[in-house]
This record gives structure tokens, C-alpha cells and sequence, in this order.
């Protein structure tokens, strides 16, 4: 393991105020979002998509990594130019989504238990010699009727512990991304337990697997009451339920916090990281950052509709996108900004 490295690269990867962009969806989930959008499911519109993304001018500004697919960081340009290189050039860090998806977990009906570790090591090593310099392992949590049980948390929890030892064995950055589900209608407060027994959990395995957690970023979900919970929390409840639980789970020693979207619009994702930033900055051991998926993607992906005339407009839009979310870093966002 080589401390420096990593620990290095975590740094790098929260500076700035910069944040993470994950286009790292498998290619079923890409299809279906394009399907949503009468874009043709075709790996040449994939990879159109891609390049629409990270030849985006100025996004290394805001964006300080990208999380890529297996399929993405293979592709390159329409000009053969590939997509590392132009990654490279920009200053952006590239990463790899190494988990093979959510699976049902056996015996736990509504429960998922992540899976991907079989060959990790060797995958890991590939990457690591294309150019990759972090890694990203998701595991989801449902909250439901009798659910989460203990041992979905406990058996994703390790999972996402092994995951993460191997990548730092292997010279790669662990993005750690425990995600409670906002799917449900279980309130603000019911989010808050789970979250923190989850997050307590995940480092108590961390800590087993001796994963140095200078070398790692955390990327877990804000605190959220359910998509159909009768009572919506305000950003400021949500910004102080969400700080309450990072405080009593996650230690100092972890370089930074970077939230999912989690299914959130892009402007209120953005409007509660700012409130966050804002109010608590000042107090808190690790910087506060953003890898937002569909929060800065979706923008541009509604523009785009796979057409080479909509490219430079759905670009404006993700630049847009990107720097309210650094904006928001520095507690500075404001509505206003959606209309300038």
C-alpha cells in the first residue's frame, strides 16, 4: 500500500471545492434513460453521450474526478482520441465503478446485497495499469416494513470493507457509497436511524479490514423522509438531521464526505449541499462535497435527446450544473442562479 498515494489522491479528489461526477451507469441503466427519451440504445450513443460529457470546456474547474463504467473508460472520441487522455488533459481524475450490481440478498425478501469481489483483485489491477486512480462500490439499503434487517446492513457493510482494502492494496482511492434508499414512505427521522446504523457499521468493518481511511472518501446519502412520505422535510431539517448523523458515525480521519443525489432534482440537491456548507462549514473535520450522477447529468441529457445540433446547449447545461454545485461547496448558491 502506498500511503502517500492515496492519501494524496483523496485530498486532490475533495479540493478546491471541486466535486465528483458519476457517469459510471451500467449500460442497461443508460438504455433505460435513454429509452425514456427516444435515444437510440446503441453503444455508438453511449459513447456520443460520454464524449458530450468530458469534452465539456472549463469542467475540470468544478469537477475534480469522474466516476466512469468499464465500457466508458475503453471508449474514446470520434477522432480516436481517447477518453483518459482527454480526461487527462482537463485535470480531471478518473475512476471506475468496480460492483456488479445489486442482487437479492438469500432469505431476506426486499433486501439486495451487492456483488463483485469474485476477480476483484485482478479488475482492480487492469484498471489501475489503464490509468484509473480511485474506485467506486455501491451497496443500496431499503427501509421498509421490518427492514433493513441486521444482517443486510452487516453483510453489505463488509462487502464494501473488503472492496475497499483491495483497491487500496492495488493503489486505488475507495469511494465508499453505503446508499439508504429514498424509495418508501418512512419519515425524515426514520432515515436518520438507519443511516447512522449503517454508517456505523461500514466503518466498524473498515476498521477490521484495516482500511486506512486517510486513503478513502465516503459517499453516502443525505438524510431524506421518503419520496412518499406524507411530510417533506425543509432544507434546513434535512441539513441538520444529515449533519447530526455524520457527526456521530463518521471520523476524522476520512478526507471527505461526498453525497449522492440519490433520485434528488438537480437545484435541490445543490440547494441542500450549500445549506450544509453554509451553516456548519467552519466546524467540520472533513470537506463537505458532491458526486452527483442524474443532479448534474439529467439537465443536459434532457437537452441532448441524442441529436449533434443539441451537443454545445447540453454541455451550457452540465457546466451550469457543475458550478452551482461548487457554488454550493462554498455555502454560496442561491436560487437566483437558476435563472441567470
Amino acid at each position: 500500500m502506498n500511503i502517500q498515494m492515496l492519501t494524496d489522491t483523496a485530498k486532490a479528489l475533495v479540493a478546491d471545492d471541486k466535486g465528483l461526477l458519476a457517469m459510471d451507469e451500467s449500460n442497461p441503466t443508460c438504455n433505460h434513460r435513454f429509452a425514456k427519451l427516444d435515444i437510440s440504445q446503441t453503444v455508438e450513443a453511449r459513447r456520443a453521450y460520454r464524449e458530450l460529457i468530458i469534452t465539456t470546456h472549463g469542467l475540470g474547474e468544478s469537477i475534480s474526478g469522474v466516476i466512469l463504467y468499464d465500457e466508458t473508460i475503453r471508449q474514446q472520441k470520434k477522432d480516436g482520441t481517447p477518453f483518459l487522455k482527454v480526461l487527462g488533459a482537463a485535470g480531471i481524475i478518473p475512476g471506475i465503478k468496480v460492483d456488479t450490481g445489486a442482487k437479492d440478498l438469500a432469505a431476506h425478501p426486499g433486501e439486495k446485497i451487492t456483488e463483485g469481489l469474485d476477480g476483484l483483485r485482478e479488475r482492480l489491477k487492469e484498471y489501475c495499469q489503464m490509468g484509473a486512480r480511485f474506485a467506486k462500490w455501491r451497496a443500496v439499503i431499503a427501509i421498509g416494513e421490518g427492514i433493513p434487517t441486521r444482517s443486510c446492513i452487516e453483510a453489505n457493510a463488509h462487502a464494501l470493507a473488503r472492496y475497499a482494502a483491495l483497491c487500496q492494496e492495488a493503489g486505488l482511492v475507495p469511494i465508499v457509497e453505503p446508499e439508504v434508499l429514498m424509495d418508501g414512505g418512512h419519515t425524515l427521522e426514520r432515515c436518520r436511524e438507519v443511516t447512522e446504523e449503517v454508517l456505523r457499521n461500514v466503518f466498524i468493518q473498515l476498521n477490521c479490514q484495516r482500511v486506512l481511511l486517510e486513503g478513502m472518501i465516503l459517499k453516502p446519502n443525505m438524510v431524506l423522509p421518503g419520496l412518499t412520505c406524507p411530510t417533506q422535510a425543509s432544507v434546513d431539517e434535512v441539513a441538520n438531521l444529515t449533519m447530526k448523523s455524520l457527526w456521530r458515525t463518521v471520523p476524522a480521519a476520512v478526507p471527505g464526505i461526498a453525497f449522492l443525489s440519490g433520485g434528488q432534482s438537480a437545484e435541490l440537491a445543490s440547494a441542500r449541499l450549500n445549506v450544509m456548507n453554509l451553516r456548519f462549514k467552519s466546524q467540520l473535520p472533513w470537506a463537505l462535497s458532491f458526486s452527483f450522477a442524474r443532479a448534474i447529468q439529467q439537465p443536459a441529457l434532457d437537452i441532448w435527446r441524442g441529436k449533434e445540433a443539441n451537443v454545445k446547449a447540453a454541455q451550457q447545461a452540465l457546466l451550469h450544473r457543475a458550478r452551482c454545485n461548487r457554488v454550493a461547496r462554498r455555502g454560496e448558491y442561491t436560487a437566483a442562479m437558476e435563472k441567470a
